[in-house]
């Protein structure tokens, strides 16, 4: 444990989100570790508010990758690194980016220590014997009993480190191509048009589906096909064409849940 972290309180903000106010709440409390949604994260980053705290020593965030431009604003204004870690409501955390060790940009980090976790066939999977935080069972259901399937596709790199590509059902099929909606979503919000987006399957006759982006315009910009072919030109560009999303739609917000995750069943 960081000696900053020994004997430390928490401080729970049970509030709807503000911006202005979270950043006055962490000066005035003197917070040392920052832990928000991913969402959040981003919101500060296009609205360029992140900005120096005394005493913050460290940011943490879990539950959806981020993208390089939220993580380099953050870095920007603060100097310090976002670690992203991984759990599920059933498991507990069970990854994360060490501290003492430079953050992995887009990675949850690598398996806690005594974890057993791997990828099988694109899938993370973890033998719940190794991990003290898994639940017991669903409520009238029998205890679960061997590997436990996350349903959620991650690569890992040559290190063990491993990187969110998206939920088993978000994953998009698009003539024999699998397109994983992170890579996208991270093309999309590179664009200084975008504040937010999402990427979700969209049926096609010809490909079963293709790519569809669910846009949040920054202000100043207005929606239009014009801006939306431009979006897609930026994502061919940024990332393989094939992935490009032939459906651009714009929206006022996109529909989260209560800890900020996007909300791709109501998108589809």
């Amino acid at each position: 444990m960081a000696p900053w972290l020994r004997g430390a309180a928490a401080l729970l903000h049970d509030a709807r989100f503000d911006p202005a106010e979270r950043l006055d709440i962490l000066a005035r409390e003197g917070v040392a570790v920052l832990c928000m949604a991913p969402t959040e994260y981003r919101v500060m980053a296009k609205r360029s508010q992140p900005r120096p705290i005394p005493g913050l020593r460290g940011l943490v965030a879990a539950g959806e990758a981020l993208d390089p431009d939220t993580l380099g604003a953050w870095h920007e204004a603060t100097g310090l690194e976002i670690r992203d870690g991984y759990g599920q409501t059933e498991t507990g955390q069970t990854t994360g980016n060490p501290v003492g060790a430079p953050a992995r940009p887009g990675s949850m980090g690598r398996p806690l220590p005594g974890m057993r976790l791997w990828v099988e066939d694109g899938e993370l999977v973890l033998d719940p014997a190794t991990v003290p935080t898994f639940f017991g069972h669903y409520l009238g259901e029998a205890p679960p009993h061997g590997t436990w399937h996350t349903g959620d596709h991650v690569r890992q790199d040559e290190d063990g480190y491993l990187y969110f590509e998206g939920r088993s059902d978000d994953v998009i099929i698009s003539a024999g191509y699998r397109i994983g909606p992170f890579e996208v979503e991270s093309a999309l919000v590179e664009h200084p048009a975008v504040a937010e987006a999402a990427v979700v399957a969209h049926p096609d006759d010809e490909r079963g589906s293709v790519v569809r982006a669910v846009v949040v315009l920054r202000d100043g910009y207005a929606a239009g096909d014009d801006l939306a072919r431009e979006i897609q030109d930026h994502v061919k560009r940024s990332t393989a064409p094939y992935k490009y999303p032939r459906v651009v739609d714009f929206a006022i917000e996109l529909p989260k849940t209560a800890t900020g995750k996007i909300r791709r069943a109501a998108l589809r």
